[in-house]
């Protein structure tokens, strides 16, 4: 296995970072690990600016990925931009090969085989990328769905080591940190949208409830 890859102390970790705040957090992976190792991915959805704001403010290099399905809402594109400007934000996107999205979007596949439709527009854009980090940093939140509130702040996954700075925050410190820091909302947000997905696959509602509506489906398959 290559020292990239070896496998981490994540229960030496966990104990570590549950005693920080957000701020703390991300300091504190700067000093555990190189920042070419940490991979930072963002959706630019409902209240993607509270992560963001913490990593512009600690470390204005880092990249953030952005993983372009083809799909997204106009709103979610006018908001990915004003943040970028906003932090001074290095962005970096990423997608899927033209020929195999254009597969999903002939056959509707998001109407069919949701699955896989992840798969080609999310997954495996991700995946290409994913083998030169250590850590993937994510925004997920315990509050958000009953499988989020099963993780830890580390988790091993295949042959990456996940990241949640924001784990234990729950909904009403999420809100409440973007009013303290006049940061702005997704323009969703504010018709109902409290989880932003693509456009063919989220109408509005509660938490995650508007997500693949109508569907057992809770989790586009990157975070699991």
């Amino acid at each position: 296995m290559s020292e990239l890859h070896e496998k981490l102390d994540l229960d030496r970790l966990n104990s570590v970072y549950t005693e920080l705040d957000i701020y703390e957090r991300v300091e504190r992976l700067y000093q555990d690990f190189d920042s070419e190792e940490i991979m930072l991915t963002s959706s630019f959805a409902a209240t993607s600016a509270f992560l963001l704001k913490v990593f512009s403010d600690v470390n204005k290099d880092q990249i953030i990925y952005f993983i372009d399905t083809g799909y997204h809402f106009p709103e979610t594109l006018i908001y990915k931009e004003y943040l970028t400007k906003l932090y001074d934000l290095k962005v970096f996107n990423i997608k899927a090969d033209e020929s195999e999205h254009k597969k999903t979007l002939d056959a509707k596949m998001w109407e069919k085989n949701p699955n896989k439709c992840c798969e080609i527009n999310k997954v495996n854009p991700l995946d290409s990328i994913k083998v030169n980090f250590k850590i993937w940093v994510s925004g997920l939140m315990r509050w958000q769905s009953d499988y989020r509130n099963s993780l830890n702040f580390f988790e091993q996954r295949d042959n990456i080591t996940k990241f949640y700075p924001l784990l234990d925050i729950d909904f009403i410190g999420r809100d409440q940190f973007i009013k303290d820091h006049h940061l702005p909302f997704h323009p969703l947000k504010s018709k109902g949208y409290s989880s932003v997905g693509c456009q063919q696959c989220t109408v509005p509602g509660d938490d995650r409830t508007g997500r693949w509506n109508n569907s057992p489906k809770t989790e586009c398959g990157l975070h699991l």
